[in-house]
């Protein structure tokens, strides 16, 4: 059984998280591995798009491109199925699009591929066809046994982190706490083809007919165990009969899927040197399109800080403000998707408190809120030194106009991976302060009402002039050196 010790990282699951969170720790200079069970990837269409946040950190790491190429298509798709651009909450398709932090419509296949690109230009390793059936400590590392067609692999490395999703084995050999809620409702559906009559499509006094675009499925309470294996044609047949009570023929499903709205929630997403991220840390229904966002912003919030660690530039503690942040950026959305549950059950009750929220989903603010809500902008991450807004929410995409008088944005000065600076000439005189530890940049205009940001490596900012802590501290928490750092007042 060969032992592999070559890596620092050894990444669980080559799915968009897993692979964009290997590609994050090479940026940072470890060395990654990633593990995959599967011999290729699937090409399940499990997700539709990401989010704003999402979005914003792959523009960072140079493929906008890529996003902006297939966002028509995924634009046209969703059109097509949904009957509009409109986001929902809850199914009710009112909310207007932020035109300024806006998502990118990618199918998640589609996305695989441009992470996996990514993460191979820049080195990473990805081993497909191996399977995690043991984790092993060791006094300064560890050990993961995987079966693969070559026989048992045995691979060593001081960071272990499962990115291998809902059922994650990882989060179970380690033993973190997976509490939460069970499943109120389930869904099952496909891309079917129907003969004969088929009844409209909408909520029933049994649970909800979907239907559009050439997609069809039910939802419907959750009872008894919960099945398991393929979706059938025969199987989804039944559904739309116990739901509609109409007879259906479907003559043909693709692509078929079944899920439910429990939502659990890893006590810690860290436990010694085992890590978890994305669905391996949380699962919820997949109300609002929330859960690929959520986990590509896990691996940005994780990669840059793990990365520090090994590096030995930033103390193992950097580590304990993973879960501090992600934890309850994890929490708000089971919690939203609950409510979403809630909405989406069958019943007269429920159907005249759709009515009272579509109305209110009328009002602007009340719209924005909601868009808002599901697209997680303005959630602001604590920090262990005293800070006011914007200070530990991600910076949007700022417009930045230098004394040449040229325009860029800050994703164009982060592809490496650093942190960045901005200042305006009038806070020019601290670039000293923070020459070597991040990019530097000096623009005219001032940006969030700021003459002065700094961004740290997952585009959070960490610090803004006007804030009561210091660019100092702000520095030597995420971004120090060995070297002794000079707090400012």
């Amino acid at each position: 059984m060969a032992m592999a010790t070559d890596s620092d990282v050894i990444v669980i699951g080559a799915g968009p998280v897993g692979l964009l969170l290997a590609a994050e720790l090479k940026l940072g200079g470890v060395h990654p591995v990633v593990v995959e069970r599967l011999a290729e990837p699937t090409q399940e269409t499990k997700a539709r798009g990401i989010g704003a946040l999402a979005t914003e950190a792959l523009w960072r790491r140079g493929l906008g491109p890529r996003l902006a190429e297939a966002h028509p298509g995924g634009t046209r798709d969703l059109v097509r199925d949904h009957g509009s651009t409109l986001g929902h909450f809850a199914n009710i398709h009112k909310l207007v699009p932020d035109g300024d932090r806006h998502g990118t419509q990618i199918w998640q296949p589609a996305l695989e591929r441009v992470l996996t690109e990514h993460a191979e230009t820049l080195g990473v390793p990805i081993l497909r066809g191996y399977e995690v059936v043991g984790l092993e400590p060791d006094p300064a590392a560890v050990i993961v046994v995987a079966k693969t067609p070559q026989g048992e692999r045995r691979l060593r490395a001081p960071y272990v982190v499962g990115c291998d999703g809902g059922r994650s084995t990882v989060r179970k050999l380690a033993g973190f706490g997976f509490p939460g809620t069970p499943a109120l409702l389930r869904t099952i559906a496909g891309r079917v083809r129907f003969v004969g009559e088929v009844p409209a499509a909408g909520r029933y006094e049994a649970g909800e007919f979907i239907r559009g675009g050439g997609m069809a499925g039910v939802t419907e309470p959750a009872s008894g165990a919960a099945p398991d294996g393929p979706v059938t044609a025969g199987e989804l047949a039944a559904g739309i009969r116990r739901v509609t009570g109409a007879e259906v023929r479907v003559e043909e499903l693709h692509d078929g899927r079944r899920f439910s709205d429990q939502a659990r929630q890893a006590d810690t997403y860290r436990s010694g040197r085992v890590l978890l991220a994305g669905d391996a840390a949380h699962v919820h229904a997949p109300s609002g399109g929330q859960g690929l966002n959520l986990g590509l912003i896990d691996a940005v919030n994780l990669g840059w800080k793990l990365a520090a660690v090994l590096r030995g530039s930033a103390p193992e503690t950097l580590l304990d403000t993973y879960t501090r942040e992600r934890h309850p950026a994890g929490e708000a959305v089971l919690s939203n998707t609950r409510a979403q549950s809630a909405l989406l059950a069958p019943g007269s009750h429920v159907d005249a408190l759709r009515e009272i929220v579509a109305e209110l989903m009328d009002i602007p603010a009340v719209n924005r809120y909601f868009t808002d809500l599901l697209s997680g902008v303005y959630q602001r991450y604590e920090f262990p030194y005293p800070t006011e807004d914007p200070v530990g929410r991600h910076c949007p995409d700022l417009e930045l106009v230098d004394e040449q008088g040229r325009v860029s944005r800050p994703h164009e000065h982060m592809r490496s991976g650093g942190g960045l600076l901005l200042l305006t000439p009038g806070t020019r005189h601290l670039a000293a302060y923070a020459a070597g530890r991040v990019a530097i940049v000096t623009v005219t205009n001032a940006f969030m009402n700021m003459d002065a940001l700094l961004l740290r490596p997952d585009g959070v900012v960490a610090w803004a002039s006007g804030n009561p802590g210091s660019l100092g501290t702000a520095l030597d928490t995420w971004l120090p050196t060995r070297a002794t750092s000079v707090r400012l007042g």
